[in-house]
């Protein structure tokens, strides 16, 4: 072995059990968090009898609570939008079940499509929108669960008045 360490593995690492890292019971890394959302996406069987549709409103579900964090499933028929908001002190994993949602944000707008991921941190502020002609469905998990929503007023486009020129 060509290599400047004196270090050589011999055997089975997967057998030096000490070494390894025990399985958790609940995620606790953004990796882990991205992987319950799409070990959740993947049991359609579960999820799906649960959703509804509701044209005066978002309808939202929690699916499951874990130490510090919840899981949402929210549906959204075409047209429905949840304004922008900020997620307060929580972090959050967006995961896009069915459908097509929008992400807006100050940068610009995201077609978000099945089996997308988006992860946020505090202080993120986006607007999520169903700007197709069939309903969509999204799983959300925010950790520490979310506490509040703050919503924020959405920018106006600048009218030709307010051009000033250069």
């Amino acid at each position: 072995m060509n290599s400047d360490s004196d270090l050589q593995i011999a055997g089975d690492l997967l057998e030096v059990a000490h070494l390894l890292q025990p399985v958790r019971e609940h995620p606790s890394t953004v990796a882990e968090f991205a992987g319950l959302a799409r070990k959740l996406a993947a049991d359609r069987a579960h999820w799906e009898p649960l959703v509804q549709y509701d044209a005066t409103s978002r309808w939202y579900h929690r699916l499951r609570t874990g130490p510090g964090y919840e899981v949402w499933l929210l549906s959204w028929v075409p047209g429905q939008g949840s304004g922008q908001h900020g997620h307060g002190g929580s972090s959050g994993l967006l995961t896009v079940l069915a459908g097509e949602l929008t992400e807006r944000t100050e940068n610009g707008a995201r077609a978000l499509t099945p089996g997308t991921q988006r992860v946020f941190a505090p202080g993120y502020v986006h607007e999520v929108v169903n700007d197709a002609l069939e309903p969509a469905v999204s799983l959300h998990i925010y950790y520490p669960g979310l506490t509040e929503m703050p919503m924020r007023a959405a920018r106006r486009a600048p009218a030709a008045e307010d051009v000033v020129p250069a």
